[in-house]
């Protein structure tokens, strides 16, 4: 029942959101009421949650059409329990942000950002084919109007580019999604059948490819995560790209072990070109959440190596860094929309020498900075770590664009803090701009704490979210004892 409960609980809260004409101060607070409330859910669910045996648990399953073997079935692995952890808390914090700042219609606002919580959930959850699709693409619903309704100048520019590209993956996935089915004769994710279709296996890894986004599938993101509300771009960097790594970890993988191992070496190259390519864009983006967002897409990078290293360090190493990513890169997005705030541009030339009078801004500006750039002994590193030592047995190269991915994640994270905090001030900073402000600080200090936690105990992720169980289930990816 908690599964359940965590995908119907955000979507249940959705519609009275909707539908109750209170005030917008109430109905931003019950939102967010309803966002902790998620939170405290996924708690519950993860202490039940038995770690160290691993494999499909909190399961519920109904037949819907017995005839084609479509169910609703739901039910965690360690590794997705994990991820829907990172994004509970990454939409409470999206949603608290929105309640500070004051977002209009507020009723189709935070009903849409509830509604996108609860398919996100389900996606994590989902142990059926179609209700994984079904999921996935419900995702979009939301997205397209939250972009289109609330995003910048060039919103409608940045909606019909983002339903472009996931569109034309959507109808690949359907595809792909029957002709599996049919020829299973099942649609269930639990049942042990595989597919040596190439075609197929395609059909799936490019709709991943897009949701992520990776290389050469990013056309989408620039003007998406320029022109989205803040928030909303913390969203989509930090939990929407994570579903695609559900998907390779439990379809694309487990479901097509010898196309997935055939292709296995161009999927590394184009991982590897997107870590370097998103890189060097990250390190000459002109404004703020240029640089963000294809950080975003190099991470993405990243960890699709961790992936497809076929190993268990690089496994482990893949989710930690799903998390630690999802959760920095929230909170950077909403540091950005807090400078953006006090200064009312995001352009790297206009901004500068904020830190003279503001040193909460400073101190936390650091401290989301440094764990970006993965300095050691911070849970992005052990990420990271993991993974280059994963891949290594795919190609000593690999490792060498995985280590030149961390510089040039050092070198692009320090001219960002550099924009913002130091040099001389730009015209756009303001003396009388206030220091970050309680409120504020309640958004960003939580994820930061998380984050150092994980830092502290990066163990309890990389070794608890995929065990032997898991690996029977997903082709046999980490080696059992």
């Amino acid at each position: 029942m908690l599964t359940t409960a965590l995908i119907v609980f955000p979507i249940a809260a959705a519609l009275v959101v909707a539908i109750l004409p209170l005030p917008r101060g109430t109905t931003a607070g019950l939102a967010f009421l309803a966002a902790l409330i998620e939170v405290g859910l996924w708690i519950v669910a993860a202490s039940q949650y038995d770690f160290d045996e691993g494999g499909l648990q909190l399961a519920k399953s109904h037949e819907w059409v017995e005839s084609l073997g479509i169910s609703y079935s739901v039910g965690f692995y360690g590794y997705s329990l994990w991820l829907a952890g990172a994004a509970v808390v990454v939409f409470a914090a999206a949603i608290g942000y929105a309640v500070w700042v004051g977002r209009d219609r507020p009723r189709a606002y935070h009903a849409l950002m509830l509604f996108l919580t609860g398919a996100v959930i389900a996606t994590f959850a989902a142990q059926d084919l179609l209700l994984f699709y079904v999921s996935f693409e419900a995702m979009l619903i939301p997205l397209y109007v939250l972009v289109g309704v609330w995003g910048g100048e060039r919103r409608q520019a940045a909606t019909v580019t983002f339903v472009i590209y996931t569109m034309a993956g959507s109808l690949l996935m359907l595809a792909s999604v029957v002709a599996f089915g049919v020829t299973q004769g099942t649609f269930s994710l639990t049942e042990s059948g595989t597919s040596d279709n190439v075609w197929i296996f395609l059909g799936f890894a490019v709709a991943f490819a897009v949701k992520a986004p990776l290389f050469p599938f990013h056309g989408w993101l620039p003007l998406t995560y320029r022109q989205a509300p803040v928030e909303v771009a913390a969203v989509l960097s930090a939990v929407v790209s994570k579903t695609a790594i559900y998907g390779f970890l439990r379809i694309g993988i487990p479901k097509f072990p010898d196309p997935a191992d055939d292709l296995s070496g161009l999927i590394l190259v184009l991982a590897s070109a997107g870590l370097v390519y998103g890189s060097v864009l990250a390190f000459r983006a002109s404004d703020l959440r240029g640089v963000i967002a294809y950080s975003s897409m190099a991470q993405m990078g990243l960890i699709t190596l961790g992936v497809f290293a076929f190993d268990d360090l690089g496994i482990d190493g893949a989710i930690l860094q799903s998390v630690a990513h999802g959760l920095i890169s929230a909170a950077m997005f909403l540091l950005v929309g807090m400078v953006e705030r006090r200064c009312g541009t995001g352009e790297l030339d206009e901004l500068g020498g904020m830190a003279r009078g503001r040193p909460t801004l400073a101190t936390i500006v650091l401290v989301g900075g440094m764990i970006a750039l993965a300095v050691p002994g911070s849970a992005t590193f052990a990420g990271e770590f993991l993974i280059m030592a994963g891949v290594y047995d795919q190609g000593w190269g690999y490792s060498v664009v995985v280590a030149l991915g961390v510089v040039l994640a050092a070198m692009y994270t320090l001219r960002l803090i550099s924009a913002v905090l130091h040099v001389k001030p730009g015209r756009a900073v303001r003396e009388e701009a206030l220091d970050l402000r309680a409120g504020e600080l309640g958004l960003v200090i939580p994820l930061l704490l998380v984050l150092l936690g994980l830092s502290i105990w990066p163990a309890l992720v990389s070794e608890s979210s995929f065990t032997a169980a898991d690996a029977a289930v997903s082709g046999s990816l980490k080696d059992t004892p």
